[in-house]
C-alpha cells in the first residue's frame, strides 16, 4: 500500500477493513516514514506507532528506475515492493502512480475502491463512507463519487429476466 489509502482509512476509522478484505497489508519503509512524519495527522501517527500485526513494514530491495523518478519516495517504493512480491493488489490513489503501476501490469485499487469492496461485503454504507471521505482534504471529484455510487447501485439490483 501507498500512504494515501492507509492514511484516509485510518482517519475515517476504516483501517480495520483492510485485514478483512486483504489479509495482510505490506507497506515499504518509505510509506511508514510518511505516515509517521511530523506533518502527518496526529491520529495517523499514533495509529502507526502502535500498528496492528496485519500491517507489515518492509524494506524495498530494488532501486527506482527512471520511470519512477517523477513519483514520491513512498509511491516509488510501494510500486517496487508490489513488483518484488507479486502483490495481489497495490493500494494507491495518486494518478501518476496509478498510471505507472498499470503500465507495469500491477493490479491497483484506491481508497474509493476499498470502500466499494467493503460495501459489496456489507461492511460499510458506501454513501456514508464517501460523504465522510469528502469531508476530509482527500481530493475526489463529484464525478468519481457519483460513478462509485452508481456502480454500487447496479450491483444491488437484481438481474433482469429475459423477455
Amino acid at each position: 500500500a501507498d500512504n494515501t489509502p492507509l492514511r484516509y482509512l485510518i482517519l475515517l476509522h476504516y483501517a480495520s477493513l483492510l485485514p478483512t478484505l486483504f489479509g495482510r497489508i505490506l507497506i515499504p519503509q518509505g510509506v511508514f516514514e510518511e505516515l509517521t512524519h511530523a506533518h502527518a495527522p496526529e491520529p495517523v501517527r499514533t495509529w502507526c506507532m502502535a500498528a496492528p500485526s496485519w500491517l507489515d513494514i518492509r524494506q524495498v530491495t530494488g532501486a527506482p528506475d527512471s520511470e519512477l523518478a517523477a513519483l514520491e519516495r513512498g509511491e516509488q517504493e510501494a510500486i517496487l515492493l508490489a513488483q518484488e512480491l507479486h502483490a495481489d493488489t497495490l493500494l494507491v490513489d495518486d494518478g501518476a502512480a496509478r498510471n505507472t503501476a498499470t503500465r507495469r501490469a500491477l493490479p491497483i485499487m484506491g481508497t474509493v475502491g476499498v470502500l466499494e469492496l467493503a460495501a459489496d461485503r456489507e461492511l460499510v454504507d458506501l454513501p456514508t463512507a464517501l460523504k465522510q471521505l469528502q469531508a476530509t482534504n482527500f481530493r475526489i471529484s463529484q464525478a468519481v463519487v457519483e460513478a462509485s455510487l452508481l456502480r454500487a447501485t447496479r450491483k444491488r439490483q437484481p438481474p433482469r429476466e429475459a423477455p
